[in-house]
Parts: structure tokens; C-alpha cells; sequence
């Protein structure tokens, strides 16, 4: 299977039928075209890559004398993001063509890459699903978590503890997702189920590394 990614940008989530009449809540993408702006060799570069740029709506692209001279070294126009996929030796791809989803096929399983959206500063209650104490008057107890410090021993919060703190704006991968629709005319793809992330956030697809395979029958 060859290996690739697209950038895009979540549009938001809507709803198709099927061929059986169901409806299927759907994410739509609009991914690329992203072109390749630089192809990395293990000789040259220690390992093989392609890197890829999307120019979307919502930002400019990077005007930086530094990044104006990488796009300029390759022969590619400014991008306002850059990534980069691992390949196979063997796998070929131009510098100057560019990425689209024409690559994806409806039905194929593909993995979705975004920032969750930023919640601040919560509590245990919200930010782990902490019970927290009773409402009645005087408990005060209501959405506290607890004892932290373990008294005089060890006397200390042990790593990991489930505290307050920040909550949200991480990334996190959805994988197995099921191509619904692909409109290469529009550069959109229809996903189906949701996806992190906020309407117009930056997002990366790409073929299912993890892909279930169907039981064969006895």
C-alpha cells in the first residue's frame, strides 16, 4: 500500500443516505491540493519523505525569508504549513505535482489526525469525570478532588495524578474511519462519524495504519 497524507481543513458535520435509506452522520474535510514541496532521500537526508503544503483560506502563507527560500530551493510557491510523510524507497512522487482526493476511494478506511478543542483550566469533576462530594449544605465537598499529598507518607503528589489543569488543544488520532463520499471537483471527503477539532481547524488524513481485516469463514 502506498504511503501518503493531505492536509485539510474541517468544514463541519452533516448527514448522506446510503444505498439502504439510512442516514449516516458525516464529517466533511476539504483536504489539498497540497503540493510536494520537497522530496528526502535516505542518501541525502537519512531517511525517505515527502513534504507537503496547504495554503488555506484562514491564514496566509509563511512570508519568513527562511521559509520563502526553502519553497523557492524546490521550486514551490510559499506554504502556510508544511508536513511531511514517511515512504518507501521505491515509492515515487514529483516535486511540483500536488496531492488531491482523488487518492481516496469511497468505502476505503482512513486515519484522522487534529487538535481537540481547547477547554482551559477545569476541575477533576469536568476535566476526569470526578463524582466529587455531596450537594447537601455544609458538605463542602462539592467538586473537589480529594487528597493529593498522601498525607506525611511519602508526602507527595505521585506523577500522573489526575489534578486540575488544563484540558483540551492535544492531538489526538481517530483511526478507521470509513470514506463515505469523495468530490475531487470540490476537494472535499466525506467521513463518516466526527472528528476533533472545531469547524476551520487545520486536520491531516491519511490511509488506516491499524485497518481491521474481514474474518474468513471456516
Amino acid at each position: 500500500m502506498m504511503s501518503f497524507a493531505l492536509l485539510g481543513k474541517k468544514i463541519g458535520m452533516s448527514q448522506v443516505y446510503d444505498d439502504e435509506n439510512n442516514v449516516v452522520p458525516v464529517t466533511v474535510v476539504e483536504a489539498g491540493p497540497c503540493p510536494v514541496v520537497q522530496i528526502k532521500t535516505a542518501e541525502k537526508d537519512g531517511y525517505s519523505a515527502v513534504q507537503i503544503g496547504y495554503n488555506p483560506d484562514f491564514k496566509k502563507p509563511q512570508t519568513s525569508k527562511p521559509a520563502v527560500g526553502h519553497s523557492k530551493k524546490h521550486g514551490a510557491e510559499p506554504q502556510a504549513f508544511l508536513s511531511e510523510f514517511r515512504v518507501m524507497g521505491d515509492e515515487e512522487f514529483e516535486t511540483g505535482s500536488s496531492l488531491t482526493v482523488e487518492k481516496f476511494a469511497v468505502g476505503e478506511k482512513i486515519d484522522v489526525i487534529a487538535t481537540t478543542k481547547g477547554r482551559g483550566f477545569q476541575g477533576v469533576v469536568k476535566r476526569w469525570n470526578f463524582a466529587g462530594g455531596p450537594d447537601s449544605h455544609g458538605s463542602m465537598f462539592h467538586r473537589r478532588g480529594g487528597s493529593y499529598g498522601l498525607c506525611q507518607w511519602p508526602g507527595h503528589v505521585f506523577k500522573n495524578k489526575k489534578m486540575p489543569g488544563h484540558m483540551g488543544a492535544r492531538s489526538r488520532t481517530v483511526q478507521n474511519l470509513k470514506v463515505i463520499k469523495v468530490m475531487p471537483e470540490k476537494n472535499l471527503i466525506l467521513v463518516k462519524g466526527s472528528i476533533p477539532g472545531s469547524n476551520g481547524s487545520l486536520v491531516t488524513i491519511r490511509p488506516a495504519k491499524k485497518r481491521k481485516t474481514e474474518k474468513k469463514s471456516a
